[in-house]
């Protein structure tokens, strides 16, 4: 009999499957905290990882979803939110807007989210990773059903980063996915 999955993830495949979503989520027992680590569990490219990163624009949660060889950008961020501006959500911030913990933010569901924007960059791929809700859980699917299942605006979000090895933040041991 296989193990229960965490609670976070269980809330994930269950929305899963209500939306009949084609999606697969993938255990790895070594973990997926940052966009490297899943990209090296999944067998990708880095660019094939979907960070979830938690903005906060004007006071209210902001989810931009970039790929994992991308930084976001929080000038793009707040413009696509109508913002004044936008800064990086604490650690504590992420968990409250998203129910998950930083590293391991799935996409959906995001009831306390009103504002997802996908970059346009994730379209170029047949199928994408993205956090499932803990740290060793991924869920694979195309760009596709996953602006429909997160309810996602297509936008541009994210920069260049001027450094490869440069993959996010580290707020309060928090990693950026």
């Amino acid at each position: 009999m296989a193990a229960a999955w965490p609670e976070p993830v269980e809330r994930v495949s269950s929305f899963l499957r209500e939306a009949g979503a084609e999606a697969r989520i993938e255990q790895f027992t070594e973990g997926t905290p940052t966009a490297s680590d899943a990209a090296a569990a999944v067998g990708c490219g880095l660019d094939q990882i979907v960070k979830s990163l938690v903005f906060v624009c004007d006071g209210k949660p902001v989810v931009a979803l970039v790929p994992g060889d991308l930084r976001g950008d929080r000038e793009k961020v707040a413009g696509e939110a109508s913002a004044a501006s936008a800064r990086i959500a604490s650690a504590e911030e992420v968990e409250r807007a998203t129910g998950f913990p930083p590293g391991a933010v799935a996409p959906f569901p995001l009831p306390e989210v009103d504002v997802v924007l996908l970059d346009r960059a994730l379209l170029r791929h047949r199928i994408v990773w993205a956090g499932a809700g803990s740290h060793q859980h991924v869920v694979g699917l195309s760009p596709a059903e996953l602006a429909r299942l997160s309810r996602a605006r297509l936008a541009d979000v994210s920069q260049e980063s001027s450094d490869p090895a440069i993959e996010g933040y580290d707020s309060t041991n928090s990693k950026e996915r």
